[in-house]
């Protein structure tokens, strides 16, 4: 494969720029899912295989903490010195945040430089974009070295555009739930038939802790394929103890400090990242990840709008004097069961601004977290993506008992809520319901 660095392209502009040119790949690349490998391996091919050329491989499915998991591994990671690949989607600001190569963002001009490689590859041939970008992150991974790329699915597994990875290091499974039923269905045991469709034979899987039909299906694909399993209650364990995790594994047991990531179900996703550090055959707990780097590393930890505390920014000026801002992203029944246990740890009173897209399950995702909310404010974003409506979400909101009405926006949403009053006590107002509309405040708050 050539080794022409596209990576220290020069800039060809800003960050309009690189919009105006993801625009123009969208319009002829739609956003479309349409799960199948066949596209992305003939432009791949068409590329000279750059998915063979990748540093070690550790490729993570599942429908909730992919995201945070990796985040977790990636701090570990480089805090014991390593260069780490890191490839997640969706972004919440700009495009750049889904392709980090050797522990930074790619820049415009390396990115536009790939993107314009691959289009002239694909020759016109129908795909969708998230396969067309992925070809793209392969190539920026491949011309750069690293000790290690962690790799998230975009939806599913078993056809997802990052499952063409022969033998990754390393497969990890997060906790498994509803969602995306669209594209794989509604029944739990079929969703983790297409998330266990990552394991490979003679690969370890590393398994979060899982509904009962769900880790059946993954015991069943594993053991048809010949992949083993490392699975948490069995291999391995990790508990929390005051502001101190205890993990226990193959390599023996770590004392650390909790990641800095809101929620009792962080716990559970740095015992993910732990569990894999423990399989990956070049970096073994006990040896290349000494405790004392673990420990650092866990305060380096970084993953945007996941029970976020917003500390700044004209939201948070907008609020009354007491008030906390928190911005979460989870969109399904499981974020929002997530978000309850969150919100149970505070009996201060608890808002809700909220939009969801309207292919999601609004009742599932606010049903759990219903009792702790005092009143909800519904929106409906404008832009490119489909939300409910607020008046929609609102009536959704009371027949789970939650009071509340539509606001036009964010901001309008604090005014409807708090009116004029600035002494508005100690409460906790939380932006939530979609990665949109998070990476909206963020924009917002940047």
């Amino acid at each position: 494969m050539a080794k022409t660095s596209a990576l220290k392209t020069e800039a060809k502009g800003g960050s309009g720029a690189l919009e105006q040119f993801l625009t123009r790949v969208q319009d002829l690349h739609p956003r479309v899912i349409d799960l199948s490998l066949d596209r992305i391996e003939r432009l791949l091919a068409a590329l000279g295989h750059p998915e063979q050329a990748l540093p070690p491989v550790l490729h993570i499915a599942g429908t909730n903490g992919k995201g945070s998991t990796l985040a977790i591994l990636r701090a570990l990671l480089e805090r014991s010195g390593q260069r780490v690949h890191l490839y997640t989607s969706p972004h919440l600001v700009r495009f750049n945040e889904r392709i980090v190569v050797a522990g930074d963002k790619i820049e415009d001009g390396a990115l536009m430089a790939l993107l314009e490689e691959c289009e002239a590859a694909n020759a016109g041939a129908p795909i969708t974009f998230f396969e067309f970008t992925t070809a793209a992150a392969y190539l920026a991974f491949a011309r750069e070295p690293a000790d290690i790329l962690l790799l998230e699915t975009g939806l599913g597994g078993r056809l997802d555009a990052t499952n063409v990875i022969e033998r990754p290091a390393l497969s990890a499974i997060s906790p498994v739930s509803l969602d995306h039923q669209g594209f794989l269905g509604d029944r739990l045991d079929g969703i983790a038939h297409e998330k266990a469709g990552i394991l490979k034979p003679g690969v370890t899987g590393v398994i979060a802790a899982q509904p009962p039909a769900a880790m059946t299906v993954i015991e069943a694909q594993a053991k048809r394929i010949g992949a083993p399993l490392y699975v948490r209650g069995d291999g391995w364990q990790i508990e929390e103890h005051g502001e101190r995790l205890a993990f226990s594994g193959r390599n023996g047991a770590l004392n650390l400090p909790k990641p800095p990531l809101a929620g009792r179900h962080q716990i559970d996703n740095a015992g993910l990242a732990l569990a894999c550090l423990d399989c990956l055959p070049q970096f073994p707990t006990r040896r290349r990840l000494a405790e004392d780097a673990a420990a650092s590393g866990m305060g380096d930890v970084i993953w945007p709008g996941r029970l976020q505390r917003l500390r700044e920014g004209p939201l948070f000026a907008a609020l009354p004097i007491g008030a906390e801002l928190w911005l979460d992203g989870g969109h399904n029944p499981s974020a929002g069961e997530a978000l309850a246990d969150w919100a149970a740890s505070d009996d201060s009173p608890l808002y809700l601004i909220a939009a969801v897209l309207d292919s999601k399950d609004a009742a599932g995702f606010l049903k759990p977290i219903a009792p702790h909310v005092k009143a909800l404010r519904a929106i409906a974003p404008e832009g490119e993506h489909a939300f409910i409506s607020a008046e929609k979400l609102t009536e959704t909101g009371r027949s789970l008992g939650i009071a509340g009405g539509p606001s036009m926006s964010t901001r309008t949403a604090i005014g409807d809520l708090f009116g004029n009053n600035p002494e508005g006590g100690r409460c906790r107002v939380l932006i939530c319901g979609s990665l949109y509309l998070a990476g909206d405040i963020l924009r917002e708050h940047s």
